[in-house]
């Protein structure tokens, strides 16, 4: 996007820069519309720590802030559940009242 629509900055420039280079990352990319927004990066699990250790040393000298570092982890997605089915959730249930 920075190359094709020139909406990034510096500071999401440096992150990708920075990621780009761990064995552990398959993939990064900028996201928040390109207002200083932030980066998404699928990463194997078994790198996660060790690319957070990265981020932390790396960034702050480079721009002058401190990272937020939010790991997650991908699931299936949203999914709709039977009626009077009881979740896999014990403190969801999905009723539907007969009338």
């Amino acid at each position: 996007m920075r190359d094709d629509y020139g909406v990034s900055c510096k500071e999401l420039d440096a992150m990708v820069e920075i990621t780009s280079a761990d064995h552990g990352v398959i993939g990064s990319r900028m996201t928040g519309a390109s207002f200083g927004g932030c980066t998404v990066h699928l990463v194997h699990q078994d790198a996660v720590d060790a690319l957070a250790d990265r981020i932390q040393t790396k960034y702050p000298p480079r721009t002058g802030i401190e990272p937020e570092i939010y790991v997650c982890i991908a699931s299936n997605g949203a999914y709709t559940e039977p009626a009077n089915k009881r979740t896999s959730r014990p403190d969801i249930m999905c009723e539907v009242s007969e009338k």
